[in-house]
């Protein structure tokens, strides 16, 4: 049921002061820059969306389960011995790349290999520095972790033509084999699937009736589809007013993220009922900006994070501090299923197909403060590996 945005009334005075002062600036400039609908409709106008608002609270009580058993693989090659695998992060900063990491070298350790991590730091420069070390090192296997093959197109054919077996994590925009770029197998949720039930909670949690914000990296490929999804399924409730969209690299969240939140809220007042990320280390970010404002921590605006679900998202939506919700990825299990690939690759086997379905987590279903996770998921691998 869509619920009714207060405010301090001295932050309120503040902000309506702020608000008509933009708003005689709009008169001649244009106020709100990034918005894609007016901002004279109000989010809890009578418009909605009855049919699609039905559909989008379905698909959401079924995303919130937590009983999700063990979908993946039961059978395949047994563990191979002695090899070496270099995963290589876009930034470990960033939570998503970083418990994917974590999960690659808890995998590792079971089967036997053994993992270097090497942070590209967020840069292009960074990343592509990275890849060369990795390459140099000549390993089995290198894992792209979080960022687009193609901005290391050249350290990529290297690797290729050494034989070093490549698999990404969000490298691509889908799951499964890449042939451009040449990869085994990329790793990870259907980007379709966390876009649309991000959106599907805001329809279902406004009734759909809700202003938003949208926060994305448009310098990251796989980022910025994610939110042109998101997008696109807002745009199916006609009760729902896309406000902006705001594009902050994720190395950048830390400082600018709090600056836009202050921006924002003069800009959009009352109308700002949800904000979706397509990382939860924005709100983060935002906590300090949401809390000077005398915002409450149960909202609103109610902050989704469409990815990655790390340990201190978990903590915001448990403690309702400026997070309502998150669409995890299992990390954990990610990082296991990467390694498995590359034992299917090393065995002369094809990748197993595995997508991992979504979830959401909210503070009566997020389990605490840890990654979610199918059940069962290591068990099923020592099981194929024969550990």
């Amino acid at each position: 049921m869509h619920r009714t945005r207060k405010a301090a009334p001295a932050v309120r005075t503040a902000r309506l002061a702020s608000c008509a002062l933009l708003a005689t600036a709009a008169a001649l400039t244009g106020c709100e820059r990034g918005s894609s609908d007016s901002a004279d409709e109000t989010a809890t106008g009578a418009s909605g969306c009855p049919a699609v608002h039905t559909r989008a609270r379905e698909a959401v009580a079924r995303a919130e389960r937590t009983d999700t058993p063990w979908g993946g693989p039961t059978v395949g090659p047994e563990a191979v011995s002695g090899k070496t695998l270099v995963f290589v992060a876009q930034t470990m900063t960033n939570p998503g790349v970083a418990g994917a990491a974590n999960g690659v070298r808890d995998a590792a350790r079971t089967i036997g290999w053994n993992v270097r991590v090497i942070d590209g730091g967020g840069t292009p420069a960074g990343i592509q520095a990275a890849m060369s070390e990795a390459v140099a090192l000549r390993p089995s296997g290198i894992v792209i972790g979080g960022f687009d093959p193609d901005s290391t197109a050249r350290q990529a054919a290297r690797a290729n033509a050494q034989g070093i077996e490549l698999i990404g994590w969000h490298a691509v925009p889908e799951p499964g084999p890449s042939r451009q770029p040449d990869l085994f197998t990329n790793v990870t949720t259907r980007v379709q699937d966390v876009a649309r039930i991000s959106a599907q909670w805001i329809i279902s949690d406004s009734d759909g009736r809700a202003g938003v914000v949208l926060i994305t990296d448009a310098s990251i490929p796989f980022a910025r589809n994610k939110s042109d999804l998101i997008r696109e399924e807002l745009a199916s409730c006609q009760g729902v007013r896309l406000l902006s969209v705001e594009n902050i690299p994720i190395p950048d969240a830390s400082s600018r993220t709090p600056r836009e939140i202050s921006s924002l809220l003069s800009r959009f007042q009352d109308r700002w009922t949800h904000s979706v990320a397509i990382n939860d280390l924005y709100f983060a970010d935002a906590a300090p900006a949401f809390r000077a404002a005398g915002e409450k921590g149960s909202g609103p605006p109610y902050n989704i994070g469409a990815g990655d679900g790390d340990p201190s998202a978990f903590q915001r939506v448990d403690n309702e501090q400026y997070q309502a919700a998150t669409v995890p990825e299992p990390l954990s299990l990610q990082g296991w299923q990467i390694v498995d690939e590359f034992n299917r690759a090393f065995s002369g086997r094809p990748d197993s197909g595995y997508v991992a379905p979504v979830h959401i987590a909210t503070a009566g279903n997020s389990e605490g403060a840890s990654t979610w996770n199918p059940s069962g998921y290591r068990e099923a691998y020592r099981k194929i590996w024969g550990k």
